[in-house]
Parts: structure tokens; C-alpha cells; sequence
């Protein structure tokens, strides 16, 4: 037991925005192995499917909603949507990108051969509603319109919700990829409108990697048959055979990680759902921004905008400051953290999902503090 508890400590606390900082039942629910075609481990995958409906849409209007389960990353969920939702005849994708992750949308479009039309705000700018109800109004082949909730690459929280009222104003279908908001932001279906919406096991569910999940309406899927322009990655397809089997996947599935987040589900129960989840990682954003700036790091998002999940911080202009030192410097006191991703400014982002609580980002300040050798 020595070897196993050693075995199943951290190394380091993942100040990331996902794979991200698990607990120890997470961890230990991988000990076991499962047998895919087993009604005990297809079970498992209904309740999921089941509670990442729950965890969105009011009881009364479940019913509307269906949920999908998809092996791969966050990024394959994206391009199962995107390649099985947009009709190969008389679709066009409107992509609204202000940041990496809406730019990787344009380019599994492009990928895919749809006809498409992305719009780019920025870096550091929110997706602006006004823009996107003149784009739509100005052309009219449009039917399908796509963002991204948090953008990771800055730590901006777009307007998801006035976004989505434009798009149903003008009866398009809406998808949201919330990869890094879904479990760690309260969200309404019914009130944002979307018509899919994509997040990953590895995320604010506080799971580890493996598969990614949509949770969608169902009529506007039914309509999907035939449109995917995948084998492996045809959303449709997917959903049908999970509905008629009762949680069966059509290939492999990844068993341990379904095992894993059906415990990262359980646990986000124990601690009040996303309600008390987003709170925790709220204070843990207010103390690690107020804690950075009394260190003299300024933020590159304004507060109006910051989303609760990830923080980018302008880089020192200092000629002493080195990302890798600083990186390494802080690694060997127990915490990892991200390079910038943004192309207008050099800067580093800080998660606070995940396994994380006020005092590990109080810890970490210290840490920065004994790190910060170019002052």
C-alpha cells in the first residue's frame, strides 16, 4: 500500500486549465478495469448522460435535451459538431473567434471543406452581439453561428447569452464550446439558447482526459442524420447507437475515464454542485489576481470581462525576466503553470480549476514572491 499511496500523490498542483489538478477518489477510480460491452459499465454511461442534462436544463424541459459522449479530447467533440451539424447542402457556418480556440474552429471548417465565414475580434476583445446581427443580417446564406464561452487563451468570458438571442432573433443554430466553463459556470440551456454545447471530462467536472460530451437538443440532432462528414467522429451516428443500447459506444471506449468522472460527478455533488463550485473557483480568481498585482503583475483582461477560470498576466518588462526560469522556479516549489497563448503581447495564464483552494493560491503567491529574481 506504501507503493500505491506514492504512486497516487501529485507531483505538483496543475495551475492550468485542464488536464488540471484531480482529486484522489478520481484518481483511485481508475484502479479498477471495466468491460465495455457490461450493462454494470454501460449503466454508468447512462447516468452520465443522464446528470450532464441535469446539470443544465431545468427538470421540466429535460425531456428536449439528449447527451453524447465522444472519445478524444475537447477538440474532437468540437469537430464531431461542427462536421455532423452543418448540412453538406445549403449550410454555412459563422465562426465568432477572439482567441486560439474559435481560431481552431475556423480551421477544422476549413479542414472540412464547409462553406464558412469567420469573424475575428482579438485577443483581448469580447465577441460584440451588435457585430454578429449585422453579419447575419448582411448574409443571409448563414445558418449556423459558433463560439467560445471561456477563451482559454486570455481568460475572457464571452457574452454567450446576448449572443444567443441574436442568433435565434434570426432562427440560426447556435453551438457553444464551453469546454473550459461547463461545470465551473452555472448555465441554462433553455435561457442561452444553444443548440449544442461541448465541453471535455478534463475540465471543470474535475476529471481526467479521454473523451469530451455534447449535450444538445434533440430534435435539432434527429435532424443530423447522413450530414457527418466523419466515420469515426459522426454525432449522429454516436447518439443513435448510445439510445438504442443503453450507453453502448460504437468503438472502445475509454472505460477508465468514464469511471473516473463518474466519481468527479459524485464528488461535484458533494460539494453543492456548480453553484458552490463556481464560488470556489471565483474566490480563488480574486485572491490570485489581488495577490498578483500587489506583486506588481498587471492583468491583460479588464475584471468586467474576466472569466473565473484562467488569468493572463502581462509578462515583466523587466530585461531580467525569463518565462522558463520562472516556470521552473515555481515547478520546483510544487506548481506548474501556462505559457501565454495570445499573439498581440507576451504574457503567462494561472487556472484555478480543478483540485484547488484558496489556500493552495495563497501558497502559490508565496511562491511567486520567492521567484520573482528579476527585481
Amino acid at each position: 500500500m506504501d507503493r500505491l499511496d506514492e504512486c497516487l500523490k501529485r507531483p505538483y498542483l496543475l495551475l492550468t486549465p485542464g488536464p488540471l489538478s484531480t482529486s484522489r477518489g478520481v484518481r483511485t477510480a481508475m484502479l479498477k478495469d471495466w468491460c465495455t460491452w457490461d450493462k454494470d459499465y454501460n449503466n454508468i454511461v447512462e447516468d452520465i448522460r443522464k446528470e450532464l442534462v441535469s446539470l443544465c436544463v431545468k427538470e421540466e424541459n429535460r425531456e428536449k435535451y439528449t447527451a453524447v459522449l465522444m472519445q478524444g479530447s475537447g477538440s474532437f467533440g468540437v469537430e464531431s459538431v461542427i462536421g455532423t451539424a452543418v448540412p453538406k447542402e445549403k449550410g454555412k457556418l459563422l465562426v465568432l473567434a477572439n482567441g486560439a480556440y474559435g481560431n481552431r474552429m475556423g480551421e477544422i471548417a476549413s479542414v472540412l471543406g464547409l462553406n464558412f465565414r469567420i469573424e475575428k475580434f482579438g485577443d483581448k476583445t469580447v465577441v460584440n452581439p451588435e457585430r454578429v446581427r449585422e453579419i447575419i443580417k448582411e448574409d443571409s446564406e448563414i445558418t449556423h453561428v459558433s463560439v467560445v464561452h471561456s477563451e482559454t487563451t486570455s481568460g475572457i468570458l464571452n457574452p454567450v447569452f446576448e449572443i444567443g438571442k441574436v442568433v435565434k432573433e434570426f432562427g440560426k443554430t447556435f453551438i457553444v464550446d464551453a469546454m473550459s466553463s461547463f461545470g465551473g459556470v452555472c448555465i441554462d440551456l433553455e435561457e442561452l439558447q444553444a443548440d449544442f454545447i461541448i465541453s471535455s471530462s478534463n475540465k471543470c467536472i474535475q476529471g481526467v482526459p479521454g473523451f469530451s460530451f455534447i449535450i444538445c437538443k434533440r430534435d435539432v440532432l434527429e435532424k443530423c442524420s447522413g450530414q457527418a462528414r466523419s466515420l469515426s467522429l459522426d454525432l449522429y451516428n454516436q447518439w443513435k447507437t448510445m439510445e438504442e443500447n443503453h450507453g453502448k459506444w460504437r468503438f472502445t471506449s475509454p472505460t477508465h475515464t468514464v469511471r473516473a468522472f463518474y466519481q468527479a460527478l459524485a464528488e461535484l455533488r458533494e460539494e453543492g454542485g456548480i453553484k458552490a463550485r463556481e464560488a470556489r473557483y471565483t474566490e480563488n480568481n480574486k485572491i490570485l489576481r489581488e495577490g498578483m498585482k500587489e506583486l506588481g503583475f498587471e492583468t491583460l483582461i479588464s475584471e468586467e470581462y474576466q472569466s473565473p477560470i484562467i488569468t493572463s498576466f502581462i509578462a515583466p518588462e523587466s530585461e531580467g525576466y525569463n518565462f522558463e526560469r520562472f516556470y521552473q522556479n515555481l515547478k520546483k516549489q510544487g506548481f506548474v503553470i501556462y505559457p501565454g497563448k495570445v499573439t498581440e503581447i507576451e504574457s503567462f495564464r494561472i487556472g484555478n480549476i480543478g483540485e484547488v483552494y484558496s489556500q493552495d493560491i495563497r501558497e502559490l503567491l508565496e511562491a511567486v514572491k520567492k521567484s520573482i529574481d528579476w527585481k
